[in-house]
């Protein structure tokens, strides 16, 4: 009897079994299999949007034609999106996968928070100067070989990373800065630079007189064959600036070429002094900062010859 009910009882699990499979294949499929199908298509649309932005990224890279710096620095940040995005939603669909099967998360997340305060606590400065670098670079607030302020320094930069920022002081002092330091940045050879010059005149000079020099003077020096690629516009004189007792200011404003002021006012101010010299323009002195020109001293009287009476 006992040897005739084993064969019956297997056969009962047997049945038990598999009713029980059929019913949870039929669970999955009618509840877990459209989670898991919707989870993997919203994966497959966020990577190629992913995808998207990062081939835009790199067109545009593609089109620093002469900045190869630029080009480098475009595609360093679409990498960096692209591969940061990816391990983000290869993550969260992980997650989600292993909540369908019914895989208890508690463990798994109790160790990443774990792993991700050290983490934390340890590359906080890092991760902080690694954000800031790629809002830099995405934004193109400066690059190589730009003349900027930041961090209360000014000077060129020399190289860029996500970490940090490599200045040049027109002393040669190089600084080294993270760039999670940089709140506020001064970009003073973007696009195009202002050559402003001061010029101090004796109150005395006619003043249509001095303006009408200045002009021609600038217009000179903008139409020299040596300063013609690197004034992009004709000068502006802004006429009288400042009035300081006998001293009399003129500004002279010429749009130059980015970082290119100072050859453009070296011979804006060779040309003035030689000029105004022979025009004989009476000029004034002022406070530093400004050209400071003198008036030449005026011919001593010949001496009187003694009379002679008979």
């Amino acid at each position: 009897m006992l040897l005739q009910a084993l064969p019956l009882q297997d056969e009962r699990i047997s049945k038990i079994l598999a009713r029980d499979w059929h019913n949870d294949v039929i669970d999955f499929v009618s509840k877990d299999l459209p989670r898991l199908i919707f989870i993997l298509v919203l994966a497959f649309v966020l990577q190629r949007i992913v995808i998207f932005f990062v081939n835009r990224m790199r067109l545009r890279a593609d089109k620093q034609v002469g900045n190869a710096q630029r080009a480098a620095q475009i595609r360093t940040v679409a990498a960096i999106i692209r591969a940061t995005s990816y391990s983000l939603i290869g993550f969260i669909v992980l997650l989600h996968v292993l909540s369908i099967f019914n895989i208890n998360l508690t463990p798994l997340l109790a160790s990443a928070g774990v792993v991700g305060v050290g983490i934390g606590l340890g590359a906080q400065s890092i991760f902080k100067d690694m954000l800031n670098g790629i809002f830099i670079l995405v934004e193109d607030q400066y690059n190589v070989g730009e003349v900027i302020k930041i961090a209360g320094l000014q000077g060129t930069v020399e190289d860029l990373t996500l970490r940090l920022t490599r200045l040049r002081d027109s002393d040669g002092t190089l600084y080294i800065i993270p760039n999670s330091q940089i709140t506020s940045v001064s970009n003073l050879s973007r696009n195009y630079s202002l050559a402003n010059l001061n010029v101090s005149v004796d109150a005395s000079a006619n003043p249509d007189k001095v303006i009408d020099v200045l002009r021609t003077l600038a217009s000179g020096v903008r139409n020299d064959t040596a300063f013609r690629d690197i004034a992009i516009a004709d000068p502006n004189i802004l006429g009288i600036d400042k009035i300081e007792g006998r001293a009399v200011t003129y500004l002279i404003q010429i749009r130059v070429r980015a970082n290119q002021r100072d050859p453009v006012l070296r011979e804006l101010r060779r040309r003035i002094i030689i000029t105004f010299e022979k025009e004989g323009i009476p000029l004034g002195n002022d406070p530093a900062n400004m050209l400071i020109l003198r008036a030449p001293n005026p011919p001593a009287p010949p001496a009187q010859q003694p009379l002679i009476g008979g």
